[in-house]
């Protein structure tokens, strides 16, 4: 039995028995039963009274909790909506105290979130204002009086941190783009106009609506001033050039250049105004010297004709160039002359002087070719024989492969003047394979004359004897101690006769040599069958009748013996080698 029960059911024993006492205490007192049934209507009606009123108390706390379920539920469901959550899913089976107490939790958790989000998106309301008013951008599309989801405020708060990096972006390129407004200014001489100049130089940074149209502009404004900074250097430069060539034409003293010399390296307003004064200046004092300074036009233009390659006929088509009256309008023609040849040279500057090139290289390589037949260069001690060859050899690769080069440009060159490019009167490419020609006739002159000379020399050998004659310093085969004293053979003033026997060595079963036997046909063909006049080599004379064991005792004395003989007497070791079979 529950508690609730036995508490009842001790009430009811409890009203019994007060009723018995009561009814004990009225027949004590002799009270009639008329008054009895009167008095006990009375506690009848008073505890029915009593009970009645407890049974409306608790009736109408029963109603107090339904209809605040209801509303809780009502406000539960509206704070899911708004909070975009899943609706709360009651408990089964419990009490309707539970579930109100339940629903009640609930809606203030609820309410404490929705309060939280607004907050937060108040707070990000604000910061996306501030961002609105520097950047001049939409503000972020969310209603400020709704409440936001979890997702909402997150994307919201993404876009604050990229409105703040764009922002911070913007800056940066504000103040770059600031200074470097102010300095083009300041390089003009310019001072703001406009009010949007204003805002730029005079207003505080923090100010400056950064917007996108703020930086477009400021790019714009940024980039008319370099435009006019530029134009500005271009005209400063021209008047610096104009006014070098009138020093140097007029002869200006240094003295007096270096004073202006602080309007030649900047370019500012003043300097160009400084820089146009002096022109007019000077262009004045130019008409006043007329000749002098078209003497020293001609001079440049006789420069720029040889860097050009201009022909004698182009030359004379230039009649100014060769009158003596000297004039304002001569002075003209001369000028504009100048300037026609200083164009065509730059637009045509890496043809001519890829020309330079060759003809700097071509002389080079001749002047290499012509140490390479000098015998003295062997005396060399630095390496320079050696570095020399290398030289020859590179320039021998790289002079036709500039010779290709420079056709290709010669062709587009013809093609655009419409006419052909000359080097002393004639066309390059002819001039090139001139040169080569030349260079291939000339090296057969000095052949034959170093033939003529051998032959001649040999001629007088034959009638004269062999004197000996001091060989240019080399090292020979087989040293290889620089400080070891060499084993050459002396007799005083005649080499001693050496006598190549007609048999062959013992052991020497190498074939004859067709390059050796060859070589020196023409000398050879001159002396076959004719003895040997002279004192050095004869197989008829008994006095010197002996082998060549009697003068090298040793291997290694042959082999000095051997090179000697083929050094100094190279025709005379063919022949008498022939001669014996021992080559």
């Amino acid at each position: 039995m529950r508690k609730s029960e036995v508490l009842a059911a001790e009430s009811v024993a409890c009203l019994n028995k007060a009723l018995c006492h009561l009814k004990d205490i009225w027949e004590e007192i002799g009270i009639p039963e008329d008054q009895r049934l009167q008095r006990t209507n009375v506690v009848k009606n008073h505890i029915k009274n009593l009970l009645d009123m407890m049974i409306a108390e608790e009736e109408s706390l029963k109603k107090r909790l339904i209809t605040s379920i209801q509303e809780c539920r009502k406000e539960m469901e509206k704070l899911c909506l708004e909070l975009k959550l899943p609706m709360f899913e009651e408990e089964e089976s419990i009490s309707m105290l539970q579930q109100e107490k339940d629903i009640r939790t609930r809606v203030e958790v609820l309410v404490k979130e929705k309060s939280q989000r607004m907050q937060q998106l108040k707070a990000l309301v604000e910061k996306d204002q501030d961002l609105v008013d520097i950047l001049c951008c939409m503000p972020y599309g969310i209603a400020s009086d709704s409440v936001p989801s979890l997702e909402q405020l997150e994307n919201f708060r993404q876009h604050i941190t990229s409105q703040t990096s764009e922002k911070e972006k913007r800056y940066v390129e504000f103040v770059d783009l600031k200074k470097q407004i102010i300095l083009c200014m300041e390089d003009l001489d310019q001072v703001p106009e406009t009010s949007f100049e204003k805002d730029i130089v005079c207003e505080d940074e923090e100010s400056f609506c950064l917007s996108r149209e703020n930086i477009t502009s400021l790019k714009l404004l940024l980039c008319q001033l370099e435009e006019r900074k530029a134009e500005n250097e271009a005209m400063c430069e021209n008047q610096r050039e104009r006014i070098q060539q009138l020093w140097n034409r007029l002869q200006v003293p240094e003295e007096e250049r270096q004073a202006f010399s602080e309007h030649m390296v900047t370019s500012k307003k003043r300097n160009l105004e400084a820089l146009r004064a002096e022109v007019q200046r000077l262009e004045e004092l130019k008409l006043q010297n007329i000749r002098n300074v078209t003497d020293a036009i001609r001079s440049e233009i006789a420069v720029f004709w040889e860097k050009c390659f201009f022909s004698i006929d182009q030359r004379q088509a230039f009649a100014p160039y060769f009158s003596e009256d000297f004039t304002e309008d001569l002075l003209s023609l001369h000028d504009a002359e100048i300037l026609r040849l200083k164009q065509h040279y730059e637009e045509h500057k890496e043809l001519f002087e890829g020309v330079h090139q060759w003809e700097d290289s071509w002389r080079l390589f001749l002047e290499l070719e012509k140490k390479a037949t000098d015998p003295t260069r062997f005396t060399n001690r630095g390496g320079n024989l050696l570095k020399e060859e290398k030289q020859r050899s590179e320039l021998h690769k790289s002079l036709p492969k500039l010779e290709k080069k420079l056709k290709a440009q010669i062709d587009v060159w013809e093609s655009e003047q419409g006419r052909e490019f000359l080097v002393n009167s004639q066309k390059f490419l002819q001039y090139v394979e001139q040169q080569w020609e030349l260079h291939r006739i000339e090296k057969e002159k000095e052949k034959l004359e170093r033939h003529l000379k051998k032959s001649k020399q040999t001629e007088e050998d034959m009638l004269y004897g062999t004197a000996v004659r001091t060989p240019t310093k080399r090292r020979f085969l087989g040293t290889t101690t620089p400080g070891k004293s060499r084993k050459v053979i002396h007799s005083h003033s005649v080499m001693r006769p050496v006598i190549i026997p007609t048999a062959r060595m013992t052991g020497c079963s190498k074939p004859p040599n067709p390059g050796l036997q060859g070589c020196n046909k023409e000398n050879m063909a001159q002396v076959k069958g004719t003895p040997l006049s002279g004192a050095l080599l004869t197989a008829a004379s008994p006095q010197h009748n002996f082998s060549i064991t009697s003068v090298a005792s040793t291997y290694s004395e042959f082999v000095v013996i051997f090179i000697l003989v083929s050094n100094y007497f190279p025709l005379h070791f063919l022949i008498l080698a022939q001669q014996h079979n021992y080559m």
